[in-house]
Formats: C-alpha cells, structure tokens, sequence
C-alpha cells in the first residue's frame, strides 16, 4: 500500500467515524431518558473525547 492509499484510507475513516458521532450525538438528543441506559451528560462526552466511543453507545446505550 502507498502513502497516498494509506493517506486515502484513513481520511474516509475518520470521515466515517465523524458522521457516526454525529448520528449518535442526534440519537442521544431525541431519544427519552427512560432509553437510554446512564446519563446522556456523560454519554455526551464519552463520545466527543473519541468518535469510535459512538460504537459503545451504539451497543450498550440504548435501550429497545
């Protein structure tokens, strides 16, 4: 792989991975307390000091 694929690859992950935060932070902001599994304050920066923490809440955050 060279530099330039290697360059390519990691902007679309962080784009990707940006563009999951997003969707998660909408989630959080539209989903009742009563569904969402803790504190959407702490949910809130979980997923802003990484992008890839929106998996965890993804998973584990969300109640059905």
């Amino acid at each position: 792989m060279d530099s330039n694929t290697k360059k390519m690859a990691l902007a679309v992950l962080a784009a990707v991975e940006v563009v999951v935060a997003a969707l998660a932070w909408r989630d959080l902001a539209r989903r009742p307390d009563a569904q969402v599994r803790g504190n959407k304050n702490l949910w809130r920066l979980f997923i802003g000091m990484n992008p890839g923490n929106s998996l965890f809440y993804w998973v584990l955050g969300r109640r059905r």
